[in-house]
């Protein structure tokens, strides 16, 4: 059974990657017709694909429009001589590739290739000699759908933007391959309002995720093999406050990935960064007071708030949050953009190893 599954009112299932749609009279009639099935699909709050093996090939749920995006967080491997981030149109045999996203490491000149792949064909290629991802580094790469281009955003900045040659309805599919490891790739849908939707089966978390046993092979690219599903699992409940161990405590590179939903009644909630004493990083959006504040709790004392940057949490819409430890300080992605930094105040990156969330919001998935 595919992965990318929705469950409707009458219990019949249906697949989102193929829009196949329920033919059970009561859900015809009630629920599956063309307008909801749009509404709901692209609203769909698809679980992130966690440490995937890679190559990897995954469904998006809903497919593309405008205004979603996509966001993969990992590490060029050091030895790295290219990889790809394919955004296609479908899983089995040679599939249309909307977007081709290639960096290539030579180690004189690296370069960035962006191409389509269409009726067995590649286009005229698009190059960037920019490179923002340098082998051994970790990144965070967020696709953006625009009404006429994909906008590619690397470490919170603009990279690049790549006009559409297929429509963007076409694409189903997400495939990774080459010198790469992947830690997590998250979907993010535009903030619009859905009638009641049933309840759809999520990804079990945990383990290196397969899709897909199929083989398929594109012009002048190497064969890969598409994973099988994992066994359904229920999903992981998340209990608020929630409280976990960051592993080895941060580093420059690492990254945590938080999703949830804000609850329609929130007045704020916080993410926490500890160590045993005080609190490193406290992230506090404040909805009453449209504000998200920033501080440290460093020998039992408060310093000083940030509060700049502007509110990108709303009452009753999903959101991912991701913090990404570097050198000097963290950066902070809401929604696969890039909102706010903050100065490390603690420097003992290693010691601080706890996460905590509290407050008004649900979560649905955490990647530390």
């Amino acid at each position: 059974m595919c992965v990318c599954v929705c469950v409707c009112a009458c219990g019949c299932v249906w697949c989102l990657c193929k829009a196949a749609v329920c033919t059970s009279a009561p859900c015809v009639q009630q629920l599956c017709v063309p307008g909801w099935w749009r509404s709901c699909v692209e609203m769909a709050f698809q679980q992130p694909f966690l440490n995937p093996r890679i190559p990897f090939t995954g469904c998006i749920q809903g497919g593309l429009f405008e205004g979603k995006s996509i966001t993969l967080t990992g590490r060029v491997l050091p030895g790295a001589e290219r990889f790809h981030v394919n955004l296609q149109c479908g899983t089995k045999g040679s599939p249309d590739v909307a977007l081709h996203f290639n960096p290539r490491y030579s180690g004189f000149f690296d370069v960035v290739v962006c191409n389509t792949f269409q009726n067995s064909t590649w286009g005229s290629e698009e190059r960037s000699s920019k490179m923002s991802l340098p082998r051994g580094s970790s990144f965070t790469l967020t696709f953006l759908v625009n009404r006429d281009s994909y906008s590619v955003i690397v470490n919170g900045t603009h990279f690049l933007d790549y006009l559409h040659r297929l429509s963007i309805s076409l694409v189903n599919a997400i495939y990774v391959e080459g010198g790469v490891e992947i830690h997590s790739i998250a979907f993010q849908n535009p903030a619009t309002a859905c009638v009641p939707q049933p309840a759809f089966i999520q990804q079990s978390y945990g383990v290196p995720q397969t899709a897909f046993i199929q083989q398929a092979t594109f012009v002048q690219q190497p064969v890969f093999q598409q994973p099988a599903p994992p066994p359904y699992s229920p999903p992981q409940a998340y209990v608020m406050p929630y409280k976990t161990i960051i592993q080895g405590g941060l580093y420059p590179g690492r990254t945590i990935t938080i999703q949830g939903l804000v609850n329609q009644d929130a007045n704020r909630f916080c993410i926490n960064l500890r160590f045993n004493s005080g609190v490193a990083f406290h992230f506090n959006p404040r909805l009453n007071d449209n504000q998200v504040v920033r501080n440290s709790l460093l020998q039992e004392k408060w310093g000083s708030e940030e509060r700049n940057g502007g509110m990108p949490f709303y009452r009753g819409q999903p959101f991912t949050v991701t913090i990404i430890c570097e050198t000097h300080c963290y950066r902070i992605m809401v929604n696969g953009t890039q909102m706010f930094t903050y100065i490390h105040r603690y420097t003992l990156l290693q010691q601080i190893d706890i996460l905590e969330v509290e407050g008004n919001v649900s979560l649905s998935s955490v990647v530390v």
